[in-house]
This record gives structure tokens, sequence and C-alpha cells, in this order.
């Protein structure tokens, strides 16, 4: 038997958002259940194909995104933009907002049992389905992840701050935890894939050098790396623990605009995170002031601790002939 539909408390959202949270809710808490079963529900994490942009889809990517855009068409919802579709599709024509949303970010990790998630941004629906999701990332109404681990949680902003959920199994409610998270300001951490090391620009490489030179480097500290390969997982601890994450662009082929696409998984993010008191950039910048050219378009990457992202920002500005004449690339400042 499948468990109850979740429900969210609707004190805490919007009276006009609450269809479209309680739709998202309920598609999220039935997902956590049927994740949850792993291989005893099937081969979640078998390949189906591919998306637009030639990324292996899993069987869970497209139960994901089938579930969330049935149960969204059911609410106030005139258009619907998903990672796992090449086009905006038309939901209900008198709807007054559009979603754009990764049905399920990190499904390469599905069967090695790391935590995976959802990713969603809200919009004020325009009369064009393209030019409601082509538009500043701040105009972005609200954003959100749910993170499918240990626990089910719902990170959430309608630009009032952000407030943490967990969805309780007993009941099948997600539970207000947080009011007001902030991003802690002080970790000794960052998360960036240093196999690519050799690929990065100067300013990159000049920050991770400085991280890696610890307490004998112009950081004066010690730091650690992390790097789980899952966009929400890192959100996730950067909100809870403080830090940042640097996914830049790079000289390999497909890598040379950034990975990550903006409307779906960096522009919520940088919401979440400015909301929270961090920063989120391209590595120079604000990811909130970008506005994508296409649904599909990518962008660089660096979120999290507002001086440790100011930072990077700081190595951008900088000549790169300036960084290895001036320094050697060890880095631009002192702690």
């Amino acid at each position: 038997m499948s468990p109850r539909e979740p429900v969210i408390d609707p004190r805490h959202v919007p009276e006009d958002l609450q269809g479209i949270i309680t739709a998202l809710c309920s598609v999220a808490g039935t997902l956590a259940h049927t994740i949850a079963l792993g291989p005893l529900g099937g081969a979640l994490g078998q390949a189906v194909g591919h998306n637009s942009d030639g990324d292996a889809q899993k069987a869970l990517d497209v139960l994901a995104d089938d579930a969330f855009r049935t149960a969204l068409g059911r609410e106030d919802l005139r258009w619907y933009a998903s990672e796992e579709q090449d086009d905006v599709l038309p939901m209900t024509p008198s709807g007054r907002f559009a979603v754009a949303i990764d049905p399920l970010d990190g499904s390469s990790n599905i069967d090695v049992n790391t935590a995976i998630g959802t990713i969603f941004s809200i919009y004020w629906a325009r009369d064009d389905a393209t030019d409601s999701f082509l538009r500043p990332a701040h105009e972005q109404i609200a954003a959100g992840y749910f993170i499918y681990g240990p626990q089910t949680a719902l990170i959430l902003s309608f630009g009032h701050g952000v407030l943490s959920f967990v969805l309780d199994p007993n009941s099948r409610v997600f539970r207000l935890v947080t009011q007001d998270l902030q991003v802690p300001a002080t970790a000794a951490e960052f998360a960036i894939n240093a196999s690519n090391y050799r690929h990065w620009s100067p300013p990159i490489r000049a920050y991770i050098d400085d991280c890696l030179a610890g307490d004998d480097g112009p950081r004066e500290r010690n730091f650690n790396m992390r790097w789980v390969a899952s966009l929400v997982a890192e959100t996730h601890r950067i909100l809870t623990r403080g830090g940042i994450f640097l996914y830049p662009a790079d000289k390999r082929d497909g890598y040379q605009n950034g990975r990550l696409r903006l409307v779906y998984e960096a522009a919520p993010i940088a919401f979440l995170l400015e909301q929270a008191g961090g920063k989120a950039t391209d590595g120079a910048d604000r990811i909130m002031d970008r506005q994508a050219d296409s649904l599909h378009a990518r962008t660089p990457l660096v979120f999290g601790s507002a001086e440790k992202v100011d930072r990077v920002t700081a190595y951008h500005d900088m000549p790169d002939t300036e960084i290895s004449a001036l320094f050697g690339r060890r880095g631009l400042f002192r702690a």
C-alpha cells in the first residue's frame, strides 16, 4: 500500500501558492518512499534514454517528471518547464504561475544510495511560455528543494528568509524545524571536483591553491575538501555548515560555459543562498542578475558563505598575468 499523501502546514505558505506547494510536497513524499525502497522498487537507476542536452535519463527521472507534471496540472499553473523536457509545457490556460523544475537532481547517484533531490522555482506566468522563464533570476517569487536522504527535507523561501521542513514519516506531514535558516560564515570547507584542476582558469586554481596550502599559506588556516556530486546534497551541507561550492567553467568540450543549468539549478539555489545570507555567482557576477538565453542554458556556479564567494570574485577581478606575476599562483589576500 502506498503511504498517504504528505501535506505541509498552510500557515507557512502564502495563500496563492498553497496549491502548488502542496502538490510538490505530495509528489516529493511519494518519491521519498519509492527511493527508500531502492532495488526493491525496481531498476530505478536504469538508463532509459537521454534528455535534450544528451544527459542520460534514469527510470526515476522520467517517473519523477511525470508525477510532478500531473500533480501540478491540477493547480494554478500555466507553464511547466522541466530539465527533462525539451520545451515548456502548457498547463491550465488561466493559471497565474510558472514552475521550473529539476525533478530529480543527482539521479546518477541512485544506485549508490547517495542523497538526491528535487529543485524548483516559481515565477508569475507571462503570456508567452518561454518568456515566463527567460527572465532575470531575481524575478523568482519562490524557490526550494527537496532532499531525499536519511531524512526527507524541504528547504523553501518565498523571498522573506529560508524555511526548513522535515517530512514526519509517521504523519506524512512536512513539519517546520527552522524558521530562518542562515549560512554559517566561518566553515573551513570547500567543495569542488579537484580531478579537473588542470582544466581550470587561473583564478579558480589560485583560490584552491590557497585553500590547499592550509595554515602555511596566505589563508593561514587548514581547509577540508568535500565533493558529493549531488547539487542538492552539496547545497544542504553548505546551508547547514557553511563553506563554499565551486563548479567552474573549464577548458573541456561542453564545459566552457559551465555545466549546471541556469533556469533549473543555479537560479533557485542562488535565490535560497541569498535569502540565507550567503551569495551565489558565476565566479564573477551575481547569479540573481543573470538571464538565461535558452531554457537549458548552462552556467558556472559558485555559492556559499558570503566572504568566501566574495574572495573568488576578487580573484576573477584580477588579470591572469597579475595573479601569476604578483602572487606566484598562491593567492591575492591574507585571511
